[in-house]
């Protein structure tokens, strides 16, 4: 069963893990970091579980670094992943879902 939730402090070694085993160099300190920029609103960071497993996660960056982005407030969806071996089980379109319905929240554009 898939759940959605928000990135944990005891997440980026498992994540990191998973990416590795299936041939990604995604190290744990990248994760680290978007816990940081999550913490400080900078950044949400959407994590899909499929069964208590990880399955792959989203991040929405509140102000882009494009300057027309930036320029007009819309946030950007970035850094997008799913686990190959858990897509095509509708994961990437519930956590795209979830990334809208948090950005309408905050702005009427992504």
């Amino acid at each position: 069963m898939l759940q959605l939730r928000t990135l944990k402090s005891t997440d980026p070694p498992m994540i990191s893990a998973a990416f590795t085993a299936q041939g990604w160099n995604k190290p744990i300190t990248q994760y680290e970091e978007y816990l940081r920029l999550q913490r400080e609103e900078i950044r949400d960071v959407i994590v899909a579980t499929w069964d208590t497993e990880f399955a792959g996660y989203l991040t929405v960056l509140w102000e882009s670094h494009y300057a027309y982005f930036k320029g007009r407030q819309i946030p950007e969806v970035v850094d997008f992943n799913v686990l190959q071996r858990f897509q095509r089980r509708g994961i990437g379109t519930a956590l795209m879902d979830e990334a809208e319905r948090r950005i309408r929240q905050h702005s009427g554009m992504a």
